[in-house]
């Protein structure tokens, strides 16, 4: 099934996994970043979200562990790391799709003695947040002799102030010879400057945005934003719709406000409990609520299958954000549709970003029921 690709490179063990979980062919960035990888190049590699960065990385670094010289090796061989606990869960989750390869989540905020104990398990892939991984190497508890690779997902964000130190501590406490690897959707200068020991490889822009996404602007002043909401839910009826809002107090006003309306759904931001937000995102991936509202720091990471509809509860002052949040949607070539919920002031300011972005924003209005455009 798999001739003639990329993936022919790889353990027949990892092909029929990938087949069970109905992975046909790679996608762009897996032919370029794959085979650099399995030739032992320090890379950092940028593609937009969506594009399969995860098993770009994760096929090759797990096809060497499964064909490792010594088998008696029983030590860490990967280190996955990741600036949010939702993205790290979903690499571990990802990687025990495809492989019987003992993965193990590291993250704060969860009982540190609890996973120590799961180090006796003899792991070969960890994945986790800098500090949590750092604080474990610290107390000599992750031992790194055997590591051969390191992975820094979402590379931009780890090395960023507030996780400089903890990402910069990890490459340091590791042997020349560890493979390097990062992968973002944007190689800034300072990303740059951290890998600059790494070969580059940019995807060209496939874009999404213009390609796949469908962009409605529905104007309400304020104080009628959630009200509107409710209308356009009731209206269109979205299969899985992420709601995105600035503010971390008003996802919880948003939730309130549509579960009075008797409309299901879920909430998550900054303060949610781990385990409260472990069993919403799992009631949202399966189907048994359709609408999930968020923040932007908590839907960082979130790659989420099957999302048909992003709302904009407001407009993000940061343009990266507004991309990030579109970016849910119309994934692994699918359609989608972003919509902006917008004030004067805010639909002003998308128009300026439809021509900055180049993309085509439609008008619409919800009435009696429907969404339509509105009549000139």
């Amino acid at each position: 099934m798999f001739e003639n690709t990329v993936f022919n490179s790889l353990d027949k063990s990892l092909l029929d996994n990938l087949e069970k979980i109905g992975i046909k062919e790679p996608t762009k960035v897996q032919n370029q970043v794959i085979p650099a990888i399995l030739e032992n190049k320090n890379l950092i590699f940028q593609s937009e979200t969506g594009t399969g960065k995860t098993f770009a990385y994760l096929l090759p670094l797990i096809n060497r562990i499964i064909n490792k010289e010594d088998k008696n090796n029983s030590g860490i061989k990967v280190i996955v790391l990741s600036p949010t606990f939702e993205l790290a869960s979903q690499i571990n989750q990802t990687c025990k799709s495809v492989c019987n390869v003992k993965s193990t989540l590291f993250i704060g905020g969860s009982p540190l003695k609890r996973q120590i104990e799961s180090l006796k398990e003899r792991p070969e892939i960890v994945v986790g947040n800098p500090a949590r991984i750092l604080e474990l190497i610290n107390l000599k508890k992750i031992k790194t002799k055997d590591v051969f690779a390191i992975v820094y997902d979402e590379a931009d964000r780890l090395v960023k102030k507030e996780l400089y130190d903890q990402s910069k501590g990890i490459m340091d406490s590791l042997s020349e010879n560890v493979q390097i690897i990062a992968c973002t959707a944007t190689v800034d200068k300072g990303t740059s400057k951290f890998f600059d020991m790494a070969e580059k490889i940019i995807l060209p822009q496939e874009d999404i945005l213009t390609k796949n996404i469908t962009h409605w602007a529905i104007y309400a002043e304020t104080r009628d934003k959630i009200d509107t909401l409710r209308k356009l839910i009731i209206a269109e009826n979205p299969a899985k719709a992420l709601i995105f809002t600035s503010r971390a107090d008003q996802v919880e006003n948003i939730h309130s406000k549509l579960t009075y309306k008797h409309i299901d759904c879920g909430a998550l931001h900054a303060k949610t409990d781990k385990q409260i937000r472990k069993a919403t995102i799992d009631r949202f991936k399966s189907g048994k609520i359709k609408l999930l509202v968020t923040s932007d720091l908590s839907a960082r990471g979130l790659d989420i299958q099957g999302i048909t509809h992003v709302i904009q509860m407001d407009l993000p002052s940061d343009n990266d954000f507004f991309v990030h949040r579109a970016g849910r949607t119309a994934r692994a070539g699918k359609k989608g549709i972003n919509i902006v919920i917008g004030d004067e002031f805010e639909m002003r300011n998308y128009a300026l970003l439809e021509k900055k972005l180049g993309i085509t924003v439609y008008p619409k209005e919800v009435i009696a029921g429907k969404v339509v455009s509105p009549q000139l």
